[in-house]
């Protein structure tokens, strides 16, 4: 795939997306389309299980909304709303692997990622800094920092723009993982790597079930987890699983 701003690396059943638009990987609307034409890719990639989204180099997973290209904000930013929630809403487990600093529209792309593993080191800082600018968040975050660390926490943080580290943003449940400096992207495949072993179809059912009661409320997420437990029973997997349960044996799942 032809990019200059979005890189599409694949191990195995995992798919690597790198933010590549220096100095700070920030969002104007040419890196937005890559972005876009490359979820589209994973998406639809029956190999790909699970996806990790990082940024390139170590300084920056991703600076928000850039600023630069102001004149597109009209179409940027309602695509970054668009594309922020797809991805919370994703079929397929994604990773953020926050490598350095994210902030804004940054921090919203992995908080709406499924999981959160974070660099510890002072440069390193997330927040959601938009109320410096006498704007808010936009992308999401007004809603889904709540979801994570709590009304109060969350109210703390955006208000008073607040930065923080990895071990606060551990200790309030914002990141699954803390990481070294230089393994994030390794303790992130690792952690892929777990998730690609498990059952592919029964792994989205429950992505789109607990999807669905976050977005359409309780009884819709219930009917969406009835609908996948009954599709789950007629899945090669579900027999695997069975069949290695009473063999006592580790199942090998095909997404079948």
């Amino acid at each position: 795939m032809n990019c200059e701003n979005i890189i599409l690396e694949k191990r195995g059943n995992v798919s690597i997306v790198t933010i590549s638009h220096p100095p700070a990987n920030a969002w104007n609307l040419a890196t937005m389309e890559e972005f876009e034409r490359v979820i589209d890719a994973v998406e639809q990639d029956k190999e790909t299980r699970v996806i990790i989204i990082t940024g390139a180099g170590e300084k920056s997973f991703s600076a928000g909304f850039d600023v630069s290209d102001a004149a597109n904000a009209s179409k940027t930013s309602p695509k970054g709303r668009a594309l922020w929630t797809r991805i919370d809403r994703f079929s397929k487990p994604i990773i953020a692997a926050i490598n350095g600093f994210a902030f804004g529209g940054g921090l919203e792309l992995a908080m709406a990622c499924h999981f959160r593993i974070m660099v510890d080191h002072p440069k390193v800082l997330v927040g959601l800094t938009e109320l410096n600018l006498g704007i808010i968040p936009g992308w999401g975050g007004t809603q889904r920092l709540p979801l994570l660390v709590g009304r109060s926490k969350a109210l703390d943080m955006i208000l008073f723009s607040k930065r923080i580290g990895a071990q606060e943003a551990m200790k309030i449940g914002l990141i699954n993982q803390i990481s070294a400096p230089g393994n994030v992207v390794e303790d992130a495949l690792a952690f892929a790597q777990k998730l690609a072993e498990r059952p592919p179809i029964a792994l989205s059912c429950v992505l789109k079930a607990m999807a669905a009661g976050v977005y359409e409320g309780l009884e819709q997420g219930l009917r969406v987890e009835e609908e996948g437990s009954a599709r789950v029973r007629e899945t090669k997997d579900c027999i695997e699983g069975f069949t290695a349960f009473l063999e006592k044996r580790q199942p090998v799942f095909r997404g079948e």
